[in-house]
């Protein structure tokens, strides 16, 4: 720890203002908006898009059967889905933009979109 006695405090100002901005920029970077919709998918085609600020459900029919997504106070899920693993029901309730389930099995899928493209590992 003996270089410690080298640091200015000019350097520890740039230090601290650097941090300052990684941690203010962060966030910025990654938000995509206000959640607005959700786009289900059926077989890779838009099969319905709801609007989040009606609570309502649907039921998609796919190949193994029927499943159901319901909105609720601005934020979608999978309720039910034929599928032998249970994967999309088990993401719970999505609500910010750039969130998915998706039911494989059954080609169904549920994403919510916002006034802004999110950006993720998909983006790159």
């Amino acid at each position: 720890m003996h270089w410690l006695g080298f640091l200015k405090p000019g350097d520890w100002l740039v230090a601290l203002l650097g941090l300052v901005f990684c941690a203010a920029s962060f966030p910025l970077a990654w938000q995509a908006g206000v959640a607005e919709k959700a786009v289900i998918k059926r077989g890779g085609e838009v099969f319905a898009e709801l609007d989040l600020g009606r609570n309502r459900s649907i039921e998609v029919p796919g190949p193994l059967g029927v499943t159901t997504i319901t909105v609720e106070r601005r934020r979608v899920r999978v309720v039910t889905d034929p599928g032998p693993r249970q994967y999309c029901v088990r993401q719970g309730w999505l609500a910010r933009p750039g969130e998915i389930a998706i039911c494989a099995p059954n080609q169904v899928s549920v994403q919510i979109q916002g006034s802004k493209e999110a950006y993720d590992s998909l983006s790159y």
